[in-house]
């Protein structure tokens, strides 16, 4: 596998990832617990935040490649 295809596999999966995180925010209330309800979020929070790390790392990785053919 090459760079290119590995960036693009893992943007492929952070986008699956997120999508999947979507599904989970507007079932939460119908648990019927505040508390659980609270974790959840933020435990979604976190994820995200760390979703958004590997993506600019990434992101990072490929900007420098394209710089490099200058």
């Amino acid at each position: 596998m090459t760079r290119p295809e590995a960036i693009q596999q893992i943007r492929d999966a952070c986008k699956t990832v997120a999508l999947q995180f979507m599904k989970i925010h507007p079932a939460l209330p119908h648990l019927q617990s505040a508390e659980t309800m609270g974790d959840c979020l933020k435990a979604l929070h976190e994820m995200t935040v760390q979703l958004e790390t590997i993506k600019k790392k990434v992101g990072k990785l490929e900007r420098e490649d394209d710089s490099s053919l200058l």
